[in-house]
């Protein structure tokens, strides 16, 4: 990458905090907690210009994309210089997961193409619709978790320190139980779990568990996106004890997040299964994404 532009570190966090503070992201990807705790696999690179932060992903065996500039400062200058820098590093100028209004405000149809990009859209929730689960359309989802709190003897626990190894004993059962080392994405992600929960005092994001019998048997990790959204990372549970991904969902919103509008689920990553799960929730909305091309 060009010399101008740094690798992300855990250091960086508090400048990126800043221009998430100064405009506030819609889209999952845009905290510094996904893009460090994934940058094994997307080894951000970043570069401040024209009062904006520019991030630049370069995915192992895929030429490098953008992400849309944040910031308070010229956007406009901001998307000229990071296809600049993209022109070096790429035959392709490609600007990824761009949100709706940006493309809407910023991306000149006479110079770029916009292409929605469905399957790295995110899915949004009402957070009271899932800590309540009331009407007709939860009802399969609120019987899941009765049977669940009918069933089991549980504690919620709130992620500190002196959890973190149990949260990490967790993901390794959930791993062996999925076979992980046979699945690239499973693998890569079970390192990005690592990531986050070894480096959750820096990181500062939330998390919570259930624990059974003594036992960590799921979790959750989530943190702030903007003053009425949070964004959920991860989410994992036994696959073996009936209701307890609902469970978590629940008792994860409710304890950590009751006071935020809306919750952001992430996308389905066009896997079919992972869609039909998230649409099972019924999203309040969609934030739609675009892949931005330079004509």
């Amino acid at each position: 990458m060009p010399d101008n532009l740094k690798h992300i570190e855990i250091q960086d966090k508090e400048v990126f905090d800043r221009f998430f503070r100064e405009d506030p992201p819609q889209i999952s990807e845009l905290t510094f907690t996904n893009l460090f705790m994934w940058s094994h696999r997307y080894h951000p690179h970043w570069v401040e210009r024209e009062g904006c932060l520019l991030i630049i992903l370069k995915p192992d065996g895929t030429a490098p994309f953008g992400l849309q500039p944040v910031g308070a400062g010229d956007k406009n200058k901001a998307l000229e210089f990071l296809c600049r820098e993209l022109e070096e590093n790429s035959p392709e100028v490609k600007i990824c997961r761009v949100f709706e209004e940006f493309v809407k405000k910023y991306v000149d149809p006479d110079r770029y193409s916009s292409v929605l990009d469905k399957k790295n859209s995110d899915y949004v929730y009402s957070t009271q619709d899932l800590i309540q689960l009331s009407g007709r359309r939860y009802h399969r989802k609120k019987n899941h978790l009765n049977r669940f709190l009918k069933n089991y003897r549980f504690v919620y626990r709130k992620l500190d320190m002196d959890l973190v190894v149990s949260f990490l004993d967790m993901q390794e059962r959930w791993c062996r139980i999925k076979n992980c080392v046979e699945d690239p994405g499973l693998l890569s992600e079970d390192y990005a779990i690592y990531v986050a929960l070894t480096h959750f005092k820096e990181l500062g994001y939330q998390g919570g568990a259930i624990e059974i019998d003594s036992r960590i048997e799921a979790f959750s990790l989530g943190e702030s996106l903007s003053p009425d959204t949070a964004v959920i990372h991860i989410e994992k549970a036994n696959p073996y004890i009936m209701g307890l991904y609902s469970a978590i969902n629940q008792l994860f919103c409710s304890n950590a997040w009751s006071g935020m509008e809306y919750i952001n689920r992430e996308q389905d990553l066009g896997i079919e299964g992972l869609r039909k799960a998230k649409e099972s929730y019924h999203p309040h909305h969609m934030v739609n994404k675009y892949t931005i091309l330079k004509k």
